[in-house]
């Protein structure tokens, strides 16, 4: 009941004008933040925040969320249309939405696509209102002990599904924490690794390496990258009939299931949750023959599960102030911006804007299911726009973006040898999610650390005798060997291996 009371408190705040106008603007923005190739949320995010800090927390905070999970709807457009996702997530989308769209579908795929982000998204956030109180309680019980496992078995999960090399992820986490240890020691107020540069002094600020990790190197992959054709007949019956309602619904629902539940793993990225929801949906399929021929379920599965584990990644977000993908990372630190820490205690202290943001998401999900189906004409012409002349406009506005976040013309050059270092560690197959997490996780962990010493006399036998603790360290290492013993299974099997 007192769940409830909550979320009716979160719909007061969330429908107030000013609410619902930055709501429309995040979703919008996001809609096109997912239509265009080459940008992604956590880009779109990271270049907003300097913007959203003039605003007021909870606007801010409900802007950037929109833009999250309005870029997970976006994606779809392009993948169905041009065959290139808009953002990672729909890259499983394009198998059979560019298919459907071939056979002069398009309209068919595009409508079931909204439908399915819609339900999953709906299903998702009543998850959300459910479990996240639930996490809060547990995590109350928490200590410094508690968090560092657990901060430890979010990096390595990270880590283990990062990419098909684990020494790559390893070595990413790992100048990832170089990163966050750059500036002031907090305890002991020593200089770390600024080479007597002023400007280091204040570390690395989170929002410039995101801005140049991912859009900036996004830019220089899409600007070498050759575009691809649109369909250019015009598009007709965007609402699905009911045969391809009754056939996709079970994906739907088989979708936002596991979305749900994988969202709330650290490091399981929506990409990684379609395309684990693509499979499974071929393989119950009495007609697995039909995937990657323009079957719908295809469609609708994949759009399900990447928009119901946008929502269960707001959980261990906003209960336990741990995200769970680069977008989440670059969210935690638009709280960060704005004073605030999530975790169990938000849900006490700053109650009216921790649900009213949960109630917004709700409000956000309907916006963009009248949004999305209208404007896909607009969407249409805004894809023919040659990207000679998007990139450069993108390039403007993350300059912009980084000179803004402190008013320091260093930043801009720091966004620019990141979107350097991002673009080399892309085509070399390293990945930039286990770096952007252990910067935003790094100094959580040393401090969670340090905490637990002095708690212990500097014993490390506390991390064995507090029982989560121990058990969070252990799934750490199991996280660790799982990935080490898949990848060496998988070279073994490899016909180059025999």
């Amino acid at each position: 009941m007192e769940t409830l009371n909550n979320l009716l408190l979160g719909f007061s705040v969330a429908l107030q004008p000013d609410m619902l106008m930055f709501c429309f603007i995040g979703s919008l923005v996001g809609t096109l933040t997912g239509v265009l190739p080459g940008l992604g949320p956590a880009a779109a995010m990271a270049i907003l925040i300097p913007f959203a800090a003039g605003l007021p927390a909870m606007a801010a905070i409900v802007m950037l969320a929109a833009i999250y999970y309005g870029a997970m709807y976006g994606g779809s457009t392009t993948s169905i249309l041009l065959n290139i996702p808009g953002e990672a997530a729909s890259v499983i989308t394009c198998i059979d939405g560019h298919q459907m769209a071939r056979q002069g579908r398009a309209g068919a795929a595009l409508g079931i696509a909204a439908i399915s982000s819609f339900i999953a998204g709906t299903i998702g956030l009543f998850g959300l209102v459910f479990f996240a109180p639930f996490l809060v309680d547990v995590a109350l019980e928490f200590g410094p002990p508690e968090y560092f496992g657990l901060l430890m078995l979010g990096l390595s999960v990270a880590i283990s599904l990062a990419g098909d090399s684990f020494a790559k992820g390893m070595a990413s986490a790992a100048f990832g924490l170089l990163i966050a240890a750059v500036g002031i020691d907090p305890q002991s107020g020593i200089l770390r690794y600024t080479f007597g540069t002023i400007n280091l002094m204040g570390g690395f600020d989170i929002v410039v390496v995101v801005i140049g990790l991912f859009a900036i190197s996004e830019v220089i992959i899409n600007a070498q990258a050759s575009s691809g054709s649109i369909l250019t007949e015009k598009i007709k019956g965007l609402w699905p009939g009911w045969n391809d309602l009754r056939s996709a619904l079970g994906s739907i629902g088989r979708g936002s299931v596991v979305g749900f539940l994988l969202g709330l793993i650290p490091g399981v990225a929506p990409p990684v949750v379609t395309f684990v929801s693509y499979d499974l949906e071929k393989r119950i399929s009495k007609t697995p023959e039909r995937f990657g021929q323009g079957a719908i379920e295809g469609v609708a599965s994949p759009e399900g599960a990447n928009n119901a584990a946008t929502s269960s990644g707001m959980i261990p977000l906003f209960s336990l102030g741990l995200p769970t993908s680069a977008s989440l990372a670059v969210l935690l630190g638009a709280f960060m911006v704005h004073g605030l820490q999530p975790g169990p205690l938000m849900f006490e202290q700053q109650k009216e804007l921790i649900w009213g943001v949960i109630a917004s998401m709700y409000i956000g999900n309907c916006m963009l299911l009248v949004l999305n189906l209208p404007l896909i004409p607009l969407w249409v012409r805004l894809l023919k726009v040659p990207y000679p002349i998007l990139g450069p406009m993108i390039l403007v506005i993350c300059v912009i973006a980084a000179y803004g976040a402190r008013s320091n013309l260093f930043d801009v050059w720091v966004m620019l040898a990141f979107g350097l270092i991002g673009y080399l560690m892309r085509i070399t197959g390293f990945p930039t999610v286990p770096l952007i997490i252990a910067v935003i996780l790094g100094d959580k962990i040393e401090n969670a650390l340090r905490q637990s010493l002095t708690i212990s006399d500097g014993s490390l036998g506390i991390f064995i005798k507090r029982p989560i603790a121990a058990t969070f360290l252990a799934l750490t290492v199991l996280s660790v060997a799982f990935a080490l013993w898949t990848r060496l299974s998988a070279k073994r099997m490899s016909p180059s291996s025999g």
